[in-house]
């Protein structure tokens, strides 16, 4: 296994953090253009997976049928961080499709993000199911196994047709053979899929370029899902977070996961862009990512300015004094 480093962080000159990782960047032809590490190395998708477990609840009638808003219909897809526009959003969609919020498997939460879980706290408010991160994802399976008359009491098991719907759709994208694909229990209590780190920079590429999608209908409906994340960023994750600072620029699509990952690809380029900071911290995305599109001379400053806002390269203490800093290998 080939884990080089690809960040320290200094304190006074002194390494206080070393991160390594593995990166992969590939061309419209799915050539490697870049790359640092073993890129054949399997990595879970964690909740960058999240587009790619939209499609059942895109493919069916459900949007329609009910009515559903723009901001509603990004749940599916979205890492919701807790903030007013996200619980009202959820509960109104809950309420449409008719899901209790006790049938969600994942764990009961409090908003993900600091203000609204003071706010929270200091009202007295219980955590609920409705608040985990990974809610839109859930209430996306109940909404499809009740459409199609398939038990909801067990959606969240790997023998239920719809996680085998997620696996097939995992490997068309990815092309990887399902025998090849490692499954894993995820946090919030369904699969998830690894793959290599190639791979998975593969399916993301087809979500900027559709037309490396051979089936039809598929293409209608990974378009379909790209649209609505990119409408309703601050839905998929929240303000003041990288995938919907990423989301903003309508010519990239970028979902981020648990412990490092972070996919993104982009459409007029047809590149993507497979992370894995093995220390898993999500702090250095921003970085990493924005020395990535400059290493690539993407044209949108304004989007990098944006992701520099989030993550400085100096490091601040609590009173903002500079305190240390950051340097990106690639």
């Amino acid at each position: 296994m080939n884990f080089p480093v690809i960040a320290k962080e200094f304190r006074n000159g002194n390494v206080e953090n070393i991160h390594q990782g593995v990166i992969c960047v590939l061309d419209k032809n799915k050539k490697v253009v870049f790359k640092k590490g073993d890129i054949t190395q399997p990595f879970y998708y964690r909740s960058a997976m999240k587009p790619i477990q939209a499609i059942p609840v895109f493919s069916s009638n459900i949007i329609n049928k009910y009515q559903l808003t723009g901001e509603e219909t990004a749940l599916f897809t979205a890492s919701q961080r807790g903030e007013d526009y996200h619980e009202k959003a959820l509960s109104s969609l809950a309420e449409k499709l008719g899901i209790e919020e006790k049938r969600l498997v994942c764990n009961e939460s409090y908003p993900l993000n600091a203000a609204p879980k003071e706010k929270y706290i200091a009202s007295h408010k219980s955590r609920r199911k409705l608040l985990h991160n990974c809610a839109g994802k859930h209430l996306g399976f109940l909404a499809n196994a009740k459409e199609k008359d398939l038990s909801v009491d067990n959606y969240h098991e790997m023998s239920h047709p719809l996680q085998q719907d997620v696996l097939d759709y995992v490997s068309i994208l990815s092309e990887t053979p399902k025998d090849r694909i490692i499954t894993g229990l995820d946090g919030c209590g369904v699969p998830v899929h690894a793959v290599p780190l190639q791979n998975m920079a593969i399916s993301y590429l087809k979500f900027a370029d559709i037309l490396l999608i051979n089936n039809a209908s598929l293409r209608v409906t990974v378009n379909q899902i790209t649209q609505v994340m990119n409408n309703f960023p601050n839905i998929v994750a929240s303000h003041q977070f990288i995938c919907s600072t990423l989301l903003e620029d309508r010519n990239i699509i970028a979902k981020g996961g648990a412990q490092g990952v972070y996919c993104l690809a982009l459409r007029k380029e047809k590149i993507s862009i497979a992370i894995k900071v093995l220390s898993g911290t999500e702090h250095l995305w921003p970085l990493l990512v924005a020395k990535i599109l400059e290493k690539f001379q993407y044209q949108n400053k304004a989007t990098i300015d944006r992701l520099y806002a989030l993550k400085d390269i100096n490091i601040s203490n609590d009173s903002g004094k500079i305190a240390g800093h950051t340097e990106i290998y690639l």
